[in-house]
């Protein structure tokens, strides 16, 4: 009994151990709600962070390109803060600086210069890179700015998988703060296996529910590819 007891102190000291590492890896982004975001849930998001290659790689993580569910391809220079995104169903290509909002306009070859029509254009290609950077990153962003998370307890996704299940809910970030996810996290490989999203947060039903798959590394992060019937976020590749 008491070798039974000393293996359980020596395996709680290690788990705590841990988990105070990886918090420790990752810190919260200034604005992450933690005062009401429960402690599980964080703890989770850490070891998400961890399973996908670690803080540290995710930011020096130059950029992506990829190829949002055949929509649009993006080029992501993440250091520097542009995108460029290539419309696959219209002869459009916009350049925008995330941070200062400036950028160039190509419709179907010619470059756009009136004041209106790039301020119009410049706004839809940053929210097209909202939404499609956030199909394909977001289980590096569990405790961002404006975010909090709960623990929603132990489940199943469809496909029958063990999953721990968080909810992320938003205050005063983005273009739709009034979203809800969530999101399941496999139990045993700590990757997120489904996601759930609401269009509101009173919302009972999501508005859709698909797979996270196909992990593949790309240089030093974990990436996932599929989207179940949706389609996809390939290819992809990590920019140098």
């Amino acid at each position: 009994m008491k070798k039974l007891l000393f293996f359980a102190l020596c395996l709680a000291l290690f788990t705590a151990c841990t988990s105070s590492k990886l918090a420790r890896q990752n810190p919260a982004a200034p604005g992450f709600n933690t005062a009401e975001s429960d402690a599980k849930a964080v703890a989770i998001a850490n070891q998400v962070m961890h399973a996908m290659g670690g803080r540290k790689a995710w930011d020096e993580t130059c950029g992506i390109a990829w190829t949002f569910l055949n929509r649009r391809k993006l080029t992501w220079d993440k250091a520097a803060g542009v995108c460029q995104i290539q419309w696959l169903n219209r002869p459009l290509t916009i350049s925008v600086d995330l941070h200062a909002g400036t950028g160039n306009v190509l419709f179907d070859g010619v470059a756009q210069t009136h004041p209106d029509t790039l301020v119009k254009y410049l706004d839809m290609g940053k929210k097209a890179w909202i939404n499609d950077s956030y199909w394909l990153v977001m289980p590096f962003k569990l405790k961002d700015s404006g975010v909090t998370l709960k623990y929603f307890g132990k489940g199943k996704t469809d496909a029958g998988e063990n999953a721990d299940i968080l909810q992320m809910t938003f205050s005063d970030v983005g273009v739709t703060p009034e979203n809800k996810y969530h999101v399941w996290v496999d139990t045993k490989s700590h990757l997120v296996t489904q996601w759930a999203y609401f269009p509101k947060f009173s919302d009972e039903k999501p508005a859709l529910q698909n797979p996270w798959g196909d992990y593949v590394r790309y240089g030093e992060i974990l990436l996932s590819g599929t989207r179940g019937k949706m389609g996809g976020m390939l290819p992809m590749r990590v920019l140098e």
